[in-house]
């Protein structure tokens, strides 16, 4: 699917480049945007699809752009870059509902995966928030699902959109909220995750209520 990507990047050069490459994957670039004040300025004009945002900008870093996006109600799926690797960034990057991470250097095969995974996290998001009406209750709920996928991709050998498939047929099953299913599979993790013996009972286990609907 062609999106127009909304590119915020304060080195002209690497902007360029960025550029360059959302076109070859297939995309429409918007910007690129010299700051994340003229980003918030670019998405209110172009209305894009997706935000790709470098963190570290002046006026604006990439992050504080997104929220300002988004309590404005232009919140999009985003992907963020950065030139230094920080576990404090990307604890903020979840807490911000940030769809994917990249650090530089960027090539084109991480960034055309970053762009479908961040699509694909913003789209498990609208579905958590069609089930409660809080932002930041929907952001939590994420988090479990989240880590409800990561046990089902390890334990079962799914990929992440069966892996959430799989919750989601759960839910309709149960007639139970994504992050009530998720926190039950949580629960028993030990389980799946314990000798073989128990592990093999907990896979069928897993697979036959997950596979109830389906």
């Amino acid at each position: 699917m062609t999106m127009r990507v909304l590119i915020a990047e304060d080195d002209p050069v690497i902007a360029l480049g960025l550029a360059a490459r959302i076109r070859a994957l297939g995309h429409e670039p918007v910007g690129p945007a010299r700051d994340g004040s003229d980003a918030v300025a670019l998405a209110r004009t172009h209305n894009p699809d997706l935000y790709l945002f470098d963190v570290d900008m002046p006026v604006l870093d990439g992050l504080s752009a997104a929220r300002t996006l988004a309590r404005e109600g232009l919140r999009r799926p985003v992907v963020v870059i950065t030139g230094v690797p920080d576990p404090d960034i990307v604890d903020r990057c979840v807490a911000d509902g940030v769809g994917a991470y990249l650090s530089k250097p960027i090539d084109d095969r991480q960034l055309d995966a970053s762009i479908r995974l961040a699509a694909s996290r913003h789209a498990e998001l609208q579905a958590l928030e069609a089930e409660v009406t809080n932002t930041r209750q929907a952001l939590e709920d994420r988090k479990l699902v989240e880590q409800a996928k990561a046990l089902l991709i390890q334990t079962l050998d799914l990929s992440e959109p069966e892996a959430f498939k799989r919750l989601q047929h759960a839910a309709r099953n149960r007639n139970q909220s994504l992050a009530n299913v998720a926190r039950d599979l949580l629960d028993h993790r030990d389980v799946l995750r314990g000798p073989p013996e128990a592990r093999r009972a907990g896979h069928k286990e897993s697979r036959r209520e997950l596979d109830k609907s389906g």
